[in-house]
């Protein structure tokens, strides 16, 4: 099986999984506990991500042989997620009960994957919530506090959550006025409530806001798309780990 096939060509969701990890990690005190709950983070990822187009594809192909290719990597990578992860818990069985509140929104997404709808908006806004819930739980491995990770993680969900209808905007909905107005008033609403948070935050809330009015129907290519969301994936991790 070809590595395509293993690896999701899914640039923005990478970003998603990194940059809150990576705050919580560094917000906190890095350690060598990390790097497993790193590689159970990622490989529980793409275990789901196998697992859900299984169930796609078992609705919509008639090629039975299609579902049958995302078995062998769904298997390997849950036995790999539960390999890092399950010595980890052991002593903190806390990491468990956190595993356990992703598991609605993973039962969404599963859902939406079913029924063949996984660009849905609200798909993509449940997927958001356990990426950048799992800020707190990296900071707490690394000796920080629930509490302390709440306005760090709040910061990442807003960010995050309108990259859905801004994409959009650019690639799927490029067309759409609805989807524009819609996801220029939600990072108006952003910018809004970020100072509650930080008042440095403002400062890529504003930025991010600009890139929601004036790129769409410019366009761009989507790797450019691609790139400039990475460049604001890496302005909030530094904003966040810098005031908080």
């Amino acid at each position: 099986m070809s590595r395509s096939r293993w690896l999701p060509n899914q640039h923005g969701a990478w970003a998603m999984l990194a940059v809150p990890f990576l705050a919580g990690t560094f917000l906190g005190h890095p350690g060598l506990a990390h790097l497993p709950l790193l590689a159970a983070w990622l490989l529980g990822y793409l275990a789901v991500h196998h697992g859900q187009q299984w169930l796609r594809l078992t609705r919509v192909s008639r090629n039975p042989k299609a579902p049958r290719r995302h078995v062998r990597p769904a298997l390997t990578f849950g036995a790999g997620a539960l390999a890092c992860g399950l010595p980890l818990a052991a002593p903190r069985p806390w990491l468990l009960l956190a595993a356990a509140c992703a598991v609605p929104f993973v039962a969404v997404n599963s859902l939406y994957a079913y029924r063949n709808r996984e660009r849905a908006l609200w798909n993509g806004l449940a997927a958001v919530v356990p990426a950048c819930a799992v800020l707190p739980v990296a900071l707490r491995l690394g000796g920080g506090s629930w509490a302390s990770g709440v306005a760090p993680a709040l910061a990442c969900l807003l960010y995050f959550a309108g990259t859905v209808p801004y994409v959009k905007t650019m690639i799927r909905e490029r067309n759409s006025r609805a989807y524009y107005r819609g996801s220029v008033a939600y990072h108006a609403l952003a910018l809004a409530l970020v100072p509650l948070l930080s008042p440095w935050l403002a400062i890529p809330f504003a930025l991010y806001l600009t890139r929601a009015v004036v790129l769409p129907g410019r366009g761009l290519r989507v790797g450019v798309v691609g790139a400039v969301e990475v460049v604001g994936s890496v302005v909030l991790l530094g904003v966040v780990v810098g005031v908080f």
